[in-house]
């Protein structure tokens, strides 16, 4: 009871100070915080790698960090800016998502701690935080316009209807498992996930997403393109969590950290997010939303 109420608490403080900061914050703001997030979130993946020592983890991250910085430099040009450069990062980003089922498949792949099998894992961090981050900023930099009499962005709110989506197919995943699961979705790598929980996170994500999405003022002709934009990003953050247990089977962890008072580490929280943010922006993208 204890631990619950600790997880209500924290879900409490985190939930709301995420949706001002996607809706207040300006895009270069949210880059620098979008920034610290997922580097945190890195530092655990590599931990979960088996890179123990906490010196070749921070130079690891300070690559990374470096690489963002590089990033951010490339996109800037005389005129303001252009997201060619990170809409390049973000198709490869969603291209390793769809890869990573075919390393769910095969369970014990990079489960017995050679040194290859740390690099792929260390590589697979790289595919899974840099292309996510770059997602980010190009959903909340988005230059579509304003909601809310000109107060708020478009691109505040798609980023917004993205995270929504993943937080909503968590907590419908979580009920519906709880109620009605019956049929393991994947006993290997998380014995607790049903397909009755993957269907439920599914229904919900898909309507709330849909919710939000009525806010950036989108015509009702376009509900259906928003209902599969929304569908493909449930079960590819499916894919992201699933993918975090299977770290964490082969590091023998229960969590990625204890940094969050009932939610274990950042990236346990992340996991579905960095997972889903690359997939969405594409998506997005290709329906012309």
């Amino acid at each position: 009871m204890a631990a619950t109420r600790t997880r209500i608490i924290s879900a409490f403080v985190m939930g709301p100070s995420a949706i001002l900061a996607v809706l207040f914050l300006p895009t270069s703001w949210m880059a620098v915080a979008a920034a610290l997030l997922f580097l945190g979130g890195l530092w655990e993946w590599f931990k979960l790698a088996g890179v123990e020592d906490s010196l070749s983890r921070l130079l690891l991250v300070a690559l990374h960090l470096l690489m963002m910085v590089a990033l951010a430099w490339g996109s800037h040009t005389a005129q303001g800016g252009t997201s060619a450069l990170f809409e390049v990062v973000i198709v490869i980003g969603a291209a390793w998502w769809l890869l990573s089922l075919l390393w769910l498949a095969r369970y014990d792949f990079g489960s017995h701690h050679e040194s290859w099998s740390r690099v792929v894992k260390l590589l697979a961090g790289t595919l899974a935080v840099i292309p996510a981050w770059c997602a980010l900023l190009v959903l909340h930099g988005t230059p579509q316009g304003t909601v809310d009499h000109g107060l708020i962005p478009k691109g505040h709110v798609w980023l917004l209807v993205a995270l929504m989506v993943v937080w909503a197919a968590d907590t419908g995943a979580y009920f519906a498992g709880r109620a009605f699961g019956k049929h393991k979705l994947a006993p290997r790598i998380s014995p607790n996930k049903t397909i009755e929980g993957l269907l439920g996170g599914l229904l919900l994500g898909v309507i709330v997403g849909m919710a939000m999405a009525s806010f950036t003022g989108i015509e009702l002709t376009s509900l259906p393109a928003v209902a599969l934009l929304c569908a493909i990003t449930v079960l590819i953050s499916a894919v992201g969590d699933l993918f975090e247990s299977l770290l964490k089977r082969h590091a023998g962890a229960k969590d990625s950290s204890d940094l969050i008072p009932g939610h274990g580490g950042i990236l346990d929280r992340a996991d579905s997010v960095l997972a889903a943010l690359p997939v969405f922006a594409l998506v997005k993208g290709l329906l012309g939303l």
